[in-house]
């Protein structure tokens, strides 16, 4: 599937024109590399780096969707691997002065 027609069908961009816009930019990484074409194929277990507006969101594509579904089907086709919960080394702060952790 093309990564732009990816991006709209998992809802992670409004239209299929702005995600074309949003991977010509160069923004956009898959596997670590920078992608320029909305044509890049994509398939399942590739990880893709994408720039939000207050950060950097970073997923594993599970399933391929079949359409642009419900934003719980969509979120159904992949995993965030940056969430703050799921890793506490990077999701958290430490405070020296008094020893504890911050969130």
């Amino acid at each position: 599937m093309r990564i732009d027609k990816l991006l709209w069908f998992l809802r992670l961009a409004a239209s299929r024109s702005f995600a074309q816009q949003w991977v010509q930019a160069g923004h956009i990484r898959l596997n670590g590399r920078r992608v320029e074409k909305p044509g890049t194929a994509i398939k399942p277990g590739d990880v893709l780096t994408l720039p939000m507006r207050s950060r950097v969101k970073v997923i594993e594509i599970g399933e391929l969707p079949g359409r642009r579904g419900p934003a719980g089907e969509a979120q159904a086709c992949y995993r965030v691997l940056d969430e703050r919960g799921a890793n506490p080394i990077a999701g958290a702060v430490e405070d020296h002065s008094s020893g504890d952790t911050l969130p």
